[in-house]
């Protein structure tokens, strides 16, 4: 039922902030292994501190670091590492592409593990782990998110495309941002405060660093929505100079809320970056905003969440839960059994119904892994619309 006026704040982090420089570094390293191997087995996780690059996990083989081939060692994996700050932008004394050490302590799967994951007589393939997904899909914006971290996220990718053009040389790497909401009948109206803090050259002061903020959230953000001058803040503390890793240590899987929906949904507590596509945590939950986003767009409710959970080694979902939040035009009880029937739920089934097995993953490491545009390699498949007409087939 609508909740008359309330406010609403999600946040998200820019590709320089310390944990998604970690989640890059862990999804490259994941496609260099899936484009030598699509078959391939990966948990990578990255910590990053001051001048200092650490890379641990497993990886699938009787060697680590080798695919079937042999062409993936420790030196490949530590130019990849660097590639990644490069490409972000860190070229300081704190933190710089060429000048960091990189350790590299991954080792091989455990064949415990492996043998619950692998497809052997008839043996499915099972799920790599056990855990609950969430799914989540609304109207509040054109790519069927909610608006807050939709707009956060979009101020970020708007600052940082300027910085990487040039348009705007005193900007650095590191960014947040934090957007906050007027809804009224459960509908966005207006921004009642934004937050945006970023990392700037030493000789820009705090209101420079706001008036080149500034037309990048105006021009993100609907017309009319600006939220009032006194709360608007852009680097409330001053001066963000120093920043980056080599302001705040870094990990893996540490912003799992920016980068699915801001707390508009629930969560089921697995990360993503680092992750091939039999850990359910990622792909399951692809799935699940997959089949929300469909069930929206097709008209049969205005908001949706739904539920997958599985059991390590057993191929098929435990539980298919949908709640369409009083939105809905047809029974959710109705509705999860439909989803079993128009996609195959098991872990072989979602990494071929959406082509997981490729190289996609180190562009989803920032700004979102939801509301992302398909690319016609495959990447943000989930983010597809091909099973409208199934659905409201399938629930006539």
């Amino acid at each position: 039922m609508p909740q008359g006026s309330y406010l609403f704040t999600s946040e998200s982090v820019s590709e320089g902030h310390p944990d998604k420089v970690c989640d890059r570094i862990s999804d490259a390293i994941l496609d260099a292994f899936l484009t030598h191997d699509p078959q391939a087995r990966v948990a990578c996780e990255t910590l990053c501190t001051t001048n200092r690059i650490v890379i641990a996990g497993e990886v699938r083989g009787p060697e680590p670091l080798v695919g079937r081939n042999g062409e993936i060692d420790r030196e490949r994996i530590t130019e990849i590492a660097r590639a990644c700050v490069k490409d972000i932008g860190y070229e300081q004394r704190g933190f710089h592409w060429k000048h960091a050490k990189v350790d590299v302590y991954l080792h091989a799967q455990s064949s415990d593990i492996a043998q619950g994951v692998d497809a052997t007589g008839n043996k499915d393939e099972g799920a790599g782990d056990q855990g609950i997904m969430f799914g989540f899909a609304c109207r509040e914006t054109e790519h069927l998110m909610p608006a807050p971290i939709y707009f956060a996220h979009s101020i970020l990718r708007s600052l940082a495309e300027a910085r990487h053009s040039g348009a705007e040389p005193g900007l650095a790497p590191d960014a947040k941002s934090q957007v906050t909401l007027l809804y009224e009948n459960d509908r966005p109206v207006r921004a009642a405060s934004i937050v945006v803090s970023t990392q700037h050259d030493e000789n820009l002061g705090q209101e420079e660093v706001r008036e080149i903020v500034r037309p990048h959230v105006l021009n993100v953000l609907p017309e009319g929505w600006m939220c009032p001058e006194d709360e608007f803040y852009v680097n409330p503390t001053g001066l963000f100079v120093i920043g980056g890793p080599d302001g705040d240590a870094g990990l893996t899987g540490r912003k799992i809320i920016v980068d699915t929906y801001g707390g508009a949904a629930p969560h089921g507590g697995g990360a993503f970056s680092g992750k091939d596509p039999t850990k359910v945590d990622r792909s399951a939950a692809y799935a699940a905003r997959y089949l929300a986003k469909n069930i929206v767009a097709a008209g049969i409710a205005d908001r949706c969440t739904i539920q997958l959970s599985y059991a390590i080694g057993v191929s098929r979902p435990l539980s298919v839960y949908v709640n369409t939040h009083g939105t809905g035009n047809v029974a959710e009880s109705k509705l999860s059994q439909v989803l079993r029937t128009v996609m195959d739920l098991s872990p072989r089934g979602i990494r071929e119904h959406l082509s997981l097995s490729r190289p996609i993953y180190a562009r989803t490491a920032a700004y979102g892994h939801f509301g992302r545009v398909p690319e016609a390699d495959g990447g943000f498949s989930w983010e597809r619309l091909d099973l409208v007409d199934a659905i409201r087939a399938s629930v006539g």
